[in-house]
Formats: C-alpha cells, structure tokens, sequence
C-alpha cells in the first residue's frame, strides 16, 4: 500500500504571538488606538506585582516579615511598593465581578501615587470610561495571566529574564498595534530594524542620550540593549526625551518602567519647540524618528527670534523637517553624534529657505553620513525615507579611535537592502545592518571594523568641494554611482553569438502565431 504524504507541520507561534493573537480576539468593537492602553496597562501591572510579590518573599525567606509593608524595602530594590487593592491578585480575584473596569482604574491611581517615579505614567479612569464588555475584560485578564506560564517556559529555554520576556511582549505589542493602526502608529512606534541600525552607528555606550520627540521610548530601550550586547554599563548612560502626546508619554513611562531603566521623560508631555523640557540639555547622543514634513508646526509670528535657529535661516511654517534638525543641532554636546529618522525630501528640497539652511550645515561641516533606506520598513508611511548623522566633532578622536574627517562626508544607498516579512512590509536584516554600521565605522576609521572603500553602488567618502558641485544635495545616489556588474567570463563575440540565435528563434516563433491568429480570424469570418 502506497503511504499517504506527511502532513506538513503549521509554523509553530512564538509566545509574543500566541498571547496576540488571544488579546486581540476580545477587542469586539474597540478601536486599536484605544485597545492599546487596555492592553499594555494590564500587562505592566501584572508585571510589577509580579515584581513586588517576589520581593516581599525574599523579605519572608529572609526573616523580615515585619518589614513586608515598608515602602523602603521594596524601592531599595528598584522594586515598586503595591498596596492591597493594586495587586494583580486581586484583580485576579474580582475579574468576573460588574465593577472590574473601576477596579483596575482603582489599582492604577493608587500604584501611580504611591510611586512617584510613575507620575503621569498611567490611564486616567480609563477602563471605566472606554466601557469594554465586562466579560471580554475578564477573558483578557486571565491571557495575560498567562503570560506566567508560557513566558517561563520560553525563559528556561533562551535564559531569559522576566524583566527582558515581558519586554519582549511589551514591545512585540506595540509593533502590533503599530500596523494594525496604520498611519497613527507612527506616533508612537518606529519599527526595530531602523531604531536597531541608528544604535549600532552611533554606538552609545557613555553619556547622555536624547530623543525629542521619543514615542513610545523604542530608541532608549534599543540603546539599553545595545550596551547589553556589547557588554558594556547601562549605568554610564543617562536618558532624556519628550513627548507631545499625553496617551504615548504614558507608553514610553510604563516601556522604560518594566525594563528598569530611570529616564527623564519631562514632568508632562508637552511639543518640544514650544515646552523644551530640558533647556539647558547637552547630549553625547542624539535618536530621534521626528514626524514626516509636519506642516504648519507654528504660526509665522511664533519662534521667528528662537535661539535654536541662531546662524541659520527661520526654519518654515509649512515644514517642520529643518526645525527638528536645528533643534537637535543646538542639543547636541562638542563631541555629540545625532542620527535620525527624516523624509527623503529633506536632502535636497530646496523650499522656503530649506536649501540655505541645509547648505550652512554643510559648509560647517556637521554632516558625518547619509543613509537612502529601502522603501516599505514602516507600517506608517509609504514615503521613502533616508538616515541623518551629524556631529560637532570630525577631529581626530583617539579615545574613540576616529581618523580625521574635516571636510568628508559618508554616503551609503541601502535602498536594495531589506528582507519582505509580509506583503508589505519590510525588515533589514541582522546582516544588512551590521554591513552599513562596519561601513560606517570602518570610513570613521575605528580599527576593529577594517578599512574602508568606495564601493560602486554602495557607499562613497565625498569631499565637500564634490558637495558643493552638488549644489549640496545629500542624496546618496548622486554620489555612489551605479554597481558594477560582474564579469561572468564569456566573451563578448560568444555572448553575441547566442543572444542572436536566441532573438532569430523567437522572431520565427512570432511569425508562426501571427499566421495561427490569422488563420482564427479568417475563421471567424474576420479574414483580410
């Protein structure tokens, strides 16, 4: 008897995915955008209960019971103190009761005021306000109760923190909620490979690091696992950001929250050209994914004297690219380094005074490298888009083993870069972005990363006397030529030879159809 074929095995879920695709299934009629804050407020709070009821058992194990209620002995541990009614097990506990959604509310007030680090970090009232199904609210709390039990089991085998799993669904959660929002998730969410690649070019292992406009705070955790990678000390950072959006400012307190990392995100949300949170910031790194040519960002009377703007042109009210420049520009350190997220219009418009403000950037030599990306990497946004890095410094810098760079840009076109994770999206590969940041490092003359050369369709050191032929357009296609093809060994005479047998067959061919159609047609009654 013959055998059957093997069915083929279905792909198997990652964790993150399982616990998605059950989330998602109890939304009903709510809006991802208000989705989001249900979801990811219900995991941080499962997450630093977990976090506390672990604490208050070592004090136990430890003969410390007395102490089990003390504030002190929870936040000595970096550990968040929860009174009774904050507690995911009492959540738990009056999950299927009417008043759940009050509960939860109640849980998150009381955790936010007893934890001054997390003020402004949580929904307000939210889940009575948003009116979810109470029975669908009650299925979603035992999922992410779940995450005990399928997270453990990933941890044990990948050796993985809880700290490093449930920021693993965290951010895994925000990138969902990113794509199924389109367009408005691109206020709070920059997808991993771009927040992945700035890293790993401006390497930021000491200092301080600012982000103006930081979402959901993707480039902080991003940089914390940079330093991780490459073993260094999260303690030689300091984080700094702003937001505009209140519900996204509370995204990114709660991200940072459940990773342990302390920043400074602002006393509240506010827009960074009018309610600069940290006026006197000087950064060693900049990371930023700004919004796409936001328009009419200020009235033609407001911030036309800004000392941002001072040696340079009034940025324009129509676009706000070349603000968001200059204010990074004016935040940066002596040795600081900034790379960012812009439209690809940004490197040659020449609109409203844009282009004069481009050439003074250039003609003082602030630009270190530009970056075409390929197109489709965000879930926001077909508009190409393109990387900036600018620094104040291109001396020679042996403590950071930097060659001299006066007067040099680096070009890279990654647009054939990238990998189709879907029908329309795509990622860049842990390969591709190595191979830009070794590019990148190599030209900046570091020693682990080789020597650097030109490389036709890829990369090109230019001057800034080529620049300015250039009529100072930063595009990297103008400067890195085509790719060479590669010489495949048969002669010229050869190739001709077949090509041409190749072109007289199928002329053949052509005229055996047109004789076979002609044939139909007289057929048909249709004949000449």
């Amino acid at each position: 008897m013959a055998k059957r074929p093997a069915k083929s095995k279905a792909p198997t879920q990652s964790f993150e995915e399982t616990l998605w695709d059950s989330a998602n299934k109890l939304r009903g009629s709510v809006e991802s955008s208000e989705y989001k804050h249900i979801v990811l407020s219900l995991i941080f709070l499962k997450f630093i209960s977990d976090k506390f009821e672990t604490r208050k058992e070592e004090l136990i194990a430890e003969g410390m019971e007395q102490y089990t209620d003390m504030v002190d002995f929870y936040t000595m541990k970096n550990v968040f103190f929860l009174p009774e009614e904050s507690r995911w097990n009492h959540i738990l506990k009056h999950a299927k009761q009417d008043d759940i959604a009050v509960k939860i509310d109640t849980a998150l007030h009381t955790v936010e005021k007893n934890n001054k680090s997390l003020a402004g970090a949580l929904p307000d009232n939210y889940f009575s306000r948003l009116g979810l199904d109470g029975s669908k609210l009650a299925a979603l709390i035992d999922t992410i109760n779940n995450i005990d039990t399928i997270a453990q089991k990933r941890a044990d085998e990948c050796h993985m923190t809880e700290e490093d799993l449930v920021g693993r669904v965290y951010e895994y959660f925000l990138g969902k909620f990113a794509a199924s929002e389109g367009k408005g998730g691109g206020e709070f969410y920059t997808p991993k490979s771009v927040v992945s690649l700035i890293a790993e070019m401006i390497e930021p292992f000491k200092g301080k690091i600012y982000d103006p406009c930081c979402g959901s705070g993707g480039m902080f955790v991003q940089s914390i696992k940079f330093i991780n990678s490459h073993h260094g000390n999260r303690k030689d950072i300091s984080i700094y950001g702003q937001e505009y959006t209140s519900t996204t400012y509370k995204l990114a307190k709660m991200n940072l929250a459940i990773r342990g990392i302390a920043g400074n995100l602002g006393d509240v949300a506010g827009d960074t050209f009018f309610k600069d949170q940290h006026p006197d910031l000087k950064a060693d790194f900049i990371m930023a994914n700004p919004p796409f040519n936001q328009k009419q960002w200020r009235a033609d009377s407001e911030l036309n004297d800004d000392p941002r703007w001072e040696g340079y042109e009034t940025p324009p009210t129509g676009n706000a690219n070349y603000a968001w420049i200059m204010h990074m520009i004016s935040k940066l350190s002596e040795k600081g380094t900034a790379g960012f997220v812009l439209a690809n219009g940004s490197m040659s418009s020449n609109t409203s005074g844009e282009g004069a403000i481009r050439k003074t950037i250039i003609d003082n030599d602030l630009v270190d490298c530009m970056i075409a990306l390929p197109g489709q990497l965000f879930y926001t946004t077909q508009i190409p888009v393109c990387l900036w890095f600018l620094t104040k410094n291109k001396w020679t810098d042996a403590e950071r083993g930097y060659r001299n760079r006066q007067e040099e840009t680096l070009f890279i076109d990654a647009r054939q870069m990238g990998t189709m994770v879907s029908r329309t999206h795509k990622e860049l590969t842990t390969d591709d972005i190595a191979k830009i940041a070794r590019t990148y490092h190599a030209w900046r003359g570091e020693e682990k990363d080789g020597d650097y050369e030109d490389v036709a369709g890829f990369c090109k050191a230019a001057s800034l006397e080529e620049i300015k032929a250039n009529d100072y357009v930063l595009t990297p296609g103008r400067y890195v030529g085509a790719a060479e093809l590669e010489d495949d060994g048969i002669p010229f005479e050869t190739k001709m030879t077949e090509l041409s047998k190749t072109l007289y067959r199928q002329m053949d061919e052509a005229k055996e159809l047109d004789r076979v159609i002609r044939g139909n047609l007289e057929v048909l009654g249709y004949g000449e």
